[in-house]
């Protein structure tokens, strides 16, 4: 079977609701995609900051084979000690005293949603329902969560939406305060957007949504789902700004490729849920908890958060010698630890430049139009990151004749 064959099939099979990139891929290894025919790409993409381990981590395998040996699922009806010695382990990250399970990203802030929502009528007996979020965030793909997200293009078709979300506008401390009435439960941001084209907010706006949280005793939700497990430098990015949420959402990098999501909460927000008041049939399962376990040990052990810290500076200091050699070519090199986004100048187009990397063996992203998204691996090499910044410079100039 090649490339063709299951372009074809999956015309045959799928739903159309992916623009799919010009390769079929086989099998990955480390930092290393193959496609059918062989040819190697350098992946700086990680699944979309997922595998943060890289592909088919030895450890990884052998963890997965092994717990399917004894024990695969039986639901959250019963105890299981593999989830509880994973969600042990993930609390021992941060600040939280409380984790709930799930199985994607758009869950966990599902799930967030509902408890700040029913925290404040339940616990606290008020009716606070609405959530703030930022204009530019993304929290996912269900009904509420693309609600959620301050993107209008992914709410297209869908209407009507469920009631109860504000937008507000990014590093704009003024408009979450005229924003925030006695309806409002919480504040929903990633502090460093990713689908919204690697923008960290600006560090004061953020400590000063924390503070107008805690004076009108809202909560405080961070989306780390693409932001945590180590990617930015830090365990989870909101520990670069020296806040304490009441709620942070994870997943993507949790279980290195295997669908997982979790939300972690104080113990007094905890209160929100009850027995019967949320719940799933798969997250937390034997095989994810026994993974995720793995994961957490093996960040640790290697000081992948470490690396990501110091690989991200060079990165962004040879990306910005590039911007400097390349004058009016790219607008901005941003991003924290090995989340890194390129603005290109609008002179410059964008999507083929994104067409020669792949073609030319760099797996990536574009977002926004014109922002090259990198979220590779935490165990990439300086030798790999300074071959893409020849392979971009090369291009571009290529592109700007």
């Amino acid at each position: 079977m090649n490339h063709k064959d299951l372009m074809e099939l999956e015309q045959e099979v799928l739903f159309d609701t992916y623009s799919r990139y010009p390769i079929a891929v086989k099998k990955g290894k480390g930092t290393k995609l193959y496609d059918f025919d062989g040819k190697e790409y350098t992946d700086l993409l990680a699944g979309i900051a997922v595998c943060n381990l890289g592909h088919c981590h030895p450890e990884i395998t052998e963890a997965i084979c092994d717990q399917a040996k004894s024990l695969v699922h039986v639901s959250n009806l019963f105890y299981t000690k593999e989830q509880l010695e994973f969600g042990w382990a993930l609390l021992s990250t941060g600040d939280f005293q409380k984790v709930f399970f799930c199985n994607s990203g758009a869950e966990a802030n599902e799930a967030a949603i509902k408890l700040a929502r029913r925290y404040m009528q339940k616990v606290k007996g008020e009716f606070r329902y609405e959530i703030i979020t930022l204009e530019g965030s993304f929290h996912g793909r269900t009904l509420a969560t693309l609600t959620a997200t301050g993107q209008d293009k992914v709410k297209e078709g869908f209407f009507p939406l469920p009631h109860g979300f504000v937008h507000a506008k990014i590093n704009n401390l003024e408009d979450i305060k005229r924003k925030i009435s006695d309806k409002t439960a919480a504040v929903m941001i990633e502090v460093i957007q990713g689908e919204g084209g690697i923008k960290p907010l600006d560090r004061d706006y953020v400590k000063g949504i924390y503070e107008i949280c805690q004076k009108h005793d809202i909560l405080l939700i961070i989306d780390e789902i693409q932001t945590g497990m180590g990617r930015t430098g830090k365990m989870w990015a909101y520990e670069h700004y020296d806040i304490h949420p009441d709620i942070i959402t994870c997943a993507k990098a949790i279980a290195n490729g295997l669908p997982m999501g979790a939300m972690m909460s104080t113990k007094k927000v905890a209160q929100g849920f009850g027995p019967g008041s949320h719940a799933t049939t798969f997250g937390g399962g034997p095989i994810l908890s026994r993974v995720g376990t793995k994961v957490i040990e093996i960040i640790k052990r290697d000081k992948l958060i470490n690396r990501a810290e110091e690989l991200g500076n060079y990165l962004l200091r040879i990306l910005n010698d590039l911007k400097k050699r390349l004058p009016g070519l790219i607008n901005e090199v941003r991003g924290k630890g090995l989340m890194i986004g390129i603005e290109l100048n609008d002179k410059i187009d964008a999507n083929r430049v994104f067409k020669e990397l792949i073609s030319r063996g760099y797996i990536l992203n574009l977002t926004q139009g014109n922002v090259l998204r990198l979220l590779p691996p935490l165990i990439i090499s300086k030798e790999e990151l300074d071959n893409f910044s020849n392979t971009l410079e090369i291009i571009l100039k290529e592109v700007d004749k």
